[in-house]
C-alpha cells in the first residue's frame, strides 16, 4: 500500500518533477506554436526595456567650409516592468493513493509518480492556457488578468496612443472595396516598425468567427482563389483554418470552447507582425524558492509539499511560473471590425 514516505524520494525533487512535466503533451495553442515571443530568462523580477528615438533627418545643403549642422543626441528612455506570478496547486489526500499497490513490474513509487504527473498535467494545462491568454493580450497591446483587470497597457507604458479601430465593412461586396483598406492597415504596421519589419517579416490577423465567415465568402477573396490553383480550397471546410490574402495571413482563431475565456471577438480582427525581431519577447523571472535563488528564470517550477503538521494527511502538488509577455512596439498592432 502506498504511503506518504515515497514523497521523500529524489524522484519528487524539483529537478525530477520538471523533467516529468516536460514530457507531457501540452495542449495545442496557436500563438505558442508560432514561436512569436523571443525567450529572455532573467535573474531578477524587474525587466528593463530601453527605447531610442533614432529618427532619420534630411540634411540642409551648406557652402563649402561652413560650420556643420550638429545632430542632436539620441533620446533614450528606460522603462521598468515587473514579471507576474502564475501559480496553482492540487492536493492529493492520503486516502486517494491508499489503493495504489505494487504489482507486476511496477513499483509503488512509479505508480505514485504517475498520479503526481497526472495532477501536474492538469495544472500545466491551466498554466499553458494562461500563457496563451497573456500572449493574446500582448499581441493586442494590453495584458489582461483572469479577472479582467489590466496588468500592463503597453500603449500607455510607451507613451503612444492606441490606433483607432478600422471598419472594413466586409458586407460591401463592391469590387475593389476591401483590398485597399487591408493594405492601408499593413502599410501603417510597416511604417510603425522603425526598422523591425524585415524581409523575413509578415503580418498575421487573428479573426473571430463572424468576421471569418464574411471574409472567406467575400466576392474579392473568392475571385482571387477562383483564378488560382488553390481554387479547390473553396470546396473544403474553412473553420479554424488559415489562408493568405492581400499580404496578410488570416487565421480563424480557435480559443476556448466557450468562445469567450480566451478568444477573439466574433466580429473582430487583430493584426500583428510575425518574424519582426525584438517586437515580442517573454521574460522568465526566477522562482521564490531558496534552492533556485540567483538563478535565471525558467518557464515552470514544480513542487511537492508533504503535510507540514506531521500527520501525513496530504501532499500538495504545485506549479509556478513567472513570465512577462512584452510588446515593445505597440503601434505595430491594429484592430479591425467587420461592420461599417
Amino acid at each position: 500500500m502506498a504511503t506518504m514516505d515515497v514523497f521523500t524520494s529524489n524522484a519528487f525533487s524539483m529537478q525530477s518533477l520538471l523533467a516529468a512535466i516536460e514530457q507531457i503533451d501540452y495542449k495545442p495553442q496557436f500563438l505558442g506554436s508560432l514561436g512569436l515571443f523571443q525567450s529572455e530568462p532573467q535573474p531578477t523580477r524587474a525587466v528593463f526595456v530601453e527605447s531610442r528615438d533614432d529618427v532619420l533627418q534630411l540634411i540642409q545643403t551648406s557652402p563649402i567650409g561652413a560650420p556643420l549642422e550638429q545632430r542632436g543626441a539620441d533620446k533614450r528612455k528606460a522603462r521598468t516592468f515587473s514579471t507576474v506570478r502564475i501559480a496553482k496547486g492540487s492536493r492529493i489526500m492520503a486516502d486517494e493513493i491508499q489503493g495504489i499497490r505494487a504489482y507486476g513490474s511496477e513499483s509503488e513509487l512509479h505508480q505514485v509518480q504517475a498520479e503526481v504527473v497526472r495532477r501536474m498535467a492538469q495544472l500545466q494545462n491551466d498554466i499553458d492556457l494562461t500563457w496563451e491568454f497573456h500572449r493574446l493580450g500582448a499581441v493586442q497591446g494590453i495584458l489582461i488578468d483572469a479577472d479582467g483587470s489590466t496588468l500592463v497597457n503597453y500603449y500607455t507604458a510607451f507613451d503612444v496612443v492606441q490606433p483607432t479601430e478600422v471598419a472594413l465593412n466586409i458586407a460591401n461586396t463592391t469590387a475593389g472595396a476591401l483590398r485597399p483598406k487591408i493594405e492601408a492597415i499593413t502599410r501603417a504596421i510597416i511604417r510603425a516598425a522603425k526598422g523591425a519589419f524585415t524581409t523575413g517579416s509578415s503580418i498575421y490577423a487573428l479573426v473571430g468567427d463572424n468576421f471569418w465567415d464574411d471574409l472567406v465568402n467575400h466576392e474579392e477573396v473568392r475571385t482571387t482563389y477562383l483564378n488560382h490553383e488553390a481554387a479547390a480550397a473553396l470546396r473544403e471546410p474553412t473553420a479554424f483554418s488559415t489562408f493568405r490574402y492581400a499580404g496578410v495571413t488570416w487565421v480563424n482563431y480557435r480559443g476556448t470552447d466557450d468562445n469567450s475565456t480566451v478568444a477573439i471577438g466574433t466580429d473582430k480582427a487583430k493584426f500583428f507582425p510575425v518574424g519582426a525581431p525584438g517586437v515580442f519577447q517573454v521574460a522568465w523571472a526566477p522562482a521564490e524558492f531558496m534552492d533556485v535563488v540567483n538563478q535565471k528564470g525558467v518557464p515552470l517550477r514544480p513542487l511537492t509539499l508533504v503535510d507540514p503538521s506531521g500527520r501525513n494527511a496530504f501532499v500538495d502538488v504545485e506549479v509556478y511560473s513567472y513570465p512577462l509577455y512584452i510588446c515593445t512596439r505597440p503601434l505595430m498592432l491594429r484592430t479591425a471590425k467587420r461592420g461599417a
